[in-house]
């Protein structure tokens, strides 16, 4: 047995239990005998005790709290002869940029077009494969809400918290989304192993989305830009008042409608190499099914590569003790044939 190691080393605090059932044979055996000494008197209690076989009850109570003792042992899950193995990941870093814009609460995808990103990007997680992901929320100014990390359940925390509050400032600025994902999220190093999925409705207050694009290119990175909302006539964009009532954004008096700008994303997609536009519109996508097709089958580079020690689980040893135990406990008699 060489370098015993304890997984769950925490689950050796049940061995108090050991003592505590001996105490409860304890009290027991001496609980029975005041009742059968009550039951019969003291000159019964002599005749059946020559029925009884000395020690029986005791090995009963050893066996018992061994086979507690050994199972609990198991549950610490022990383990020894380790093996060194090599591990290497590999995988890509891939951002999701994510319009948080007052227009992507427009009900033409609904719920609503944000809320169908968000669900959109649960599915995505689901389907990685080792793949490094990073949040970027924008509006009128950007912010990384994640940084690259393969913890995905901090990911879906920080997704699940995105409204469009969680940018100050209101607007839509898609190039000075993907810039700050170009020099926060990325490393200077270019790389044909990164991606950007864009997901918005594709309005822009003059950022320059299509320049931000083409410097995402120059470094290697791909653009998939996902589209949402109604390309022709729009949707107006709901607002909740302090009294809970349902109005509609409105600008100079007049009701602001929002629609999907398909061209620009378009010009924006081609500006990188094997970029991608999907013109969701209105209609249902499966990002899950997206990112398997787009991103999974895509070339990998070796993320990281280490060595590791494996150890050979031992705890069916205990396990079968302990039953083995329990088993011969059953088989012995208390009392003479």
């Amino acid at each position: 047995m060489n370098d015993l190691r304890l997984h769950q080393l925490e689950m050796l605090h049940l061995l108090w239990l050991a003592p505590a059932l001996i105490a409860v044979f304890i009290y027991a055996a001496n609980r029975r005998k005041q009742a059968l000494a009550k039951f019969v008197g003291t000159t019964g209690l002599d005749r059946i005790g020559l029925t009884v076989r000395p020690g029986a009850r005791v090995r009963k109570a050893i066996l018992s709290t061994a086979a507690v003792a050994l199972i609990i042992v198991a549950l610490a899950r022990p383990a020894w002869n380790p093996t060194e193995r090599n591990v290497s990941r590999r995988g890509r870093d891939v951002v999701f940029v994510l319009d948080v814009s007052r227009s992507m609460l427009a009900e033409d995808l609904p719920p609503s077009r944000l809320d169908r990103a968000k669900l959109a990007i649960l599915d995505a997680i689901e389907s990685l494969e080792g793949d490094r992901v990073s949040l970027v929320a924008f509006a009128g100014a950007a912010t990384v809400k994640c940084p690259l990390t393969l913890d995905y359940g901090f990911f879906r925390m920080a997704l699940e918290d995105i409204s469009p509050d969680s940018v100050a400032r209101g607007g839509t600025l898609i190039g000075d989304a993907l810039r700050k994902a170009l020099s926060e999220v990325f490393d200077d190093k270019p790389s044909q192993f990164r991606d950007v999925i864009l997901i918005t409705d594709g309005e822009d207050h003059e950022s320059f989305p299509i320049e931000a694009a083409a410097a995402l290119g120059e470094r290697g990175v791909r653009l998939i830009a996902i589209g949402l909302g109604d390309e022709d006539a729009g949707k107006r964009i709901p607002m909740t008042d302090e009294a809970g009532r349902t109005t509609f954004l409105t600008y100079d008096g007049r009701e602001v409608w929002s629609k999907l700008d398909a061209s620009s994303l378009r010009k924006m997609a081609s500006s990188t190499p094997g970029g991608r536009y999907l013109n969701v519109a209105t209609g249902a996508f499966d990002l899950g099914e997206i990112y398997q097709q787009l991103i999974a089958s895509a070339d990998r580079r070796d993320l990281e590569e280490r060595t590791i020690e494996r150890y050979e689980e031992k705890f069916q040893i205990f396990l079968g003790a302990g039953f083995l135990l329990l088993c011969f406990e059953s088989l012995i008699r208390e009392r003479r044939r």
